[in-house]
């Protein structure tokens, strides 16, 4: 008898969803890439872009969470606070980085948001117990040689972006914050579906982006049909088939690889930057960026091992 075994079904399922996964991390990395493009499409304030992309991504999964109410309603103290704190994060995350599109070029911002990977290694090992290995030490430290040297261009003045080194350190702070949502939201992952978490996730970084809006005396309406989709856009684009697709995937695929695919975003930014805005990133930066995107990878590939 030719049947497969109940063992062999079960990889088979494993290899077919690691596969559909892998699949999934190559269309979020495409996704993904756009954002910084709508951003610059749009004119209205970065607090409100922020807003409503989240926003509307909210109301996008809205129809996924009738079957959610039973998996929120066990989610532990502990692990709603960690949820709110990811929220929170995230809010962080965007707040500054859209502001970062803004001042500096899109090849440098967004792969200095990319930075993210370094700042959780790092967090892992001061906060979780984390042993950090040579390789990961070695490729923060290329990292940062390639961030010099993108940032060399603003310093020189030999870029057009209004304020590169504003920009730049915006984009840094925003991979900061981007860490901060990753290590929070870390563990409760194992325990909680991936529609009920960012959905939490999602409403506390909506409050938090509408509160900087409200703030800073943004206007919430008002704005033509082309800005609204935009917004849409953002949240469609970057949002559902962007970060949702990832947290989906991280149930399938290691972190470390999910990490690696996602240094492929300043590539196509870029790309896309220099068709639809006309935006050649400097020598430098091209320079730069690719020495940041190795030390990335190299960091991603280490795997830090817990303390014991």
């Amino acid at each position: 008898m030719t049947g497969r075994t109940p063992l062999a079904g079960r990889l088979g399922v494993d290899v077919e969803q690691r596969r559909v996964a892998l699949a999934a991390v190559g269309v979020a990395v495409l996704a993904a890439s756009t954002s910084a493009i709508l951003i610059r499409l749009s004119d209205a304030p970065e607090s409100v872009m922020a807003f409503y992309r989240v926003t509307f991504t909210v109301a996008l999964l809205l129809p996924l969470a009738g079957g959610s109410r039973a998996e929120l309603a066990g989610v532990s103290r502990r692990d709603a606070l960690a949820a709110v704190g990811a929220g929170l994060a995230l809010a962080a995350h965007f707040a500054t980085w859209f502001v970062s599109v803004d001042l500096t070029t899109v090849a440098a911002s967004v792969t200095l948001v990319q930075t993210q990977p370094l700042f959780v290694a790092a967090g892992a090992a001061l906060l979780l117990g984390e042993r950090v290995t040579r390789w990961t030490v070695g490729g923060i430290l290329v990292a940062m040689v390639g961030v010099t040297t993108m940032s060399a261009e603003g310093l020189l003045g030999m870029t057009a972006a209004p304020e590169p080194l504003v920009g730049n350190a915006l984009a840094l702070l925003g991979a900061v914050a981007a860490a901060a949502y990753v290590l929070a939201g870390r563990s409760i992952r194992q325990r909680v579906a991936v529609v009920p978490y960012v959905l939490v996730v999602y409403v506390v970084a909506a409050a938090g982006l509408l509160a900087v809006a409200l703030a800073q005396g943004a206007p919430l309406a008002g704005y033509p049909p082309r800005e609204w989709i935009l917004f849409v856009g953002m949240a469609i684009g970057p949002g559902i088939l962007g970060h949702t697709l990832i947290n989906w995937a991280l149930e399938h695929v290691e972190s470390s690889v999910v990490s690696v695919s996602l240094v492929g975003e300043p590539v196509g930014s870029a790309l896309l930057a220099a068709v639809v805005l006309a935006e050649i990133p400097g020598a430098l930066t091209v320079v730069g960026g690719a020495v940041v995107i190795a030390g990335i990878v190299v960091t991603a590939r280490s795997r830090p091992t817990r303390a014991e």
